[in-house]
């Protein structure tokens, strides 16, 4: 009887951290901060463009290795897509600088979509200010060369 209550203790004990490697092993793995489907309108431009253009992105950032990950899509512009920025530190409504370029990673279209990694520089691309929802995603046009669409990047975790 005793050998038995030894052998059900190390067997719980055993079960106990082998839940718990793996709960840490999940951890790691989720530690992203997301957003999906995020809307882009020309609504959300500052001012305000009237346009049949919309678009969408997602995006997810790792805090362990200051990664970010973003894909953008878009559709229905008024012309081609001649830049594309991520804009900060900025509110909602408000313009600010570019961030970070994308001018060599999507097709010059009126509809498209490309997906990017890059690491924040810790600077300017702050992870403060991104987790604040202070960044912004701009696609210009030459219809609309401060921006045709437009979307707040606001991550949750």
């Amino acid at each position: 009887m005793r050998t038995l209550k030894l052998l059900f203790g190390v067997l719980v004990s055993g079960l106990c951290l082998l839940s718990a490697s793996c709960k840490k092993d999940d951890d790691k793995k989720d530690n992203l901060y997301t957003v999906n489907n995020a809307p882009m309108t020309g609504a959300q431009e500052n001012p305000a463009v009237t346009t049949t253009g919309t678009g969408s992105f997602d995006a997810s950032y790792n805090p362990d290795t200051k990664e970010m990950t973003i894909t953008v899509r878009w559709q229905n512009l008024s012309g081609n897509a001649t830049l594309m920025h991520i804009h900060g530190p900025a509110a909602r409504g408000v313009n600010a600088g570019v961030l970070q370029n994308f001018a060599t990673l999507f097709a010059a279209a009126p509809a498209g979509s490309f997906t990017t990694t890059f690491t924040l520089n810790g600077t300017t691309q702050t992870e403060a200010d991104l987790l604040a929802g202070k960044w912004y995603v701009n696609i210009h046009t030459a219809a609309n060369p401060a921006g045709e669409i437009r979307g707040q990047i606001e991550l949750t975790y």
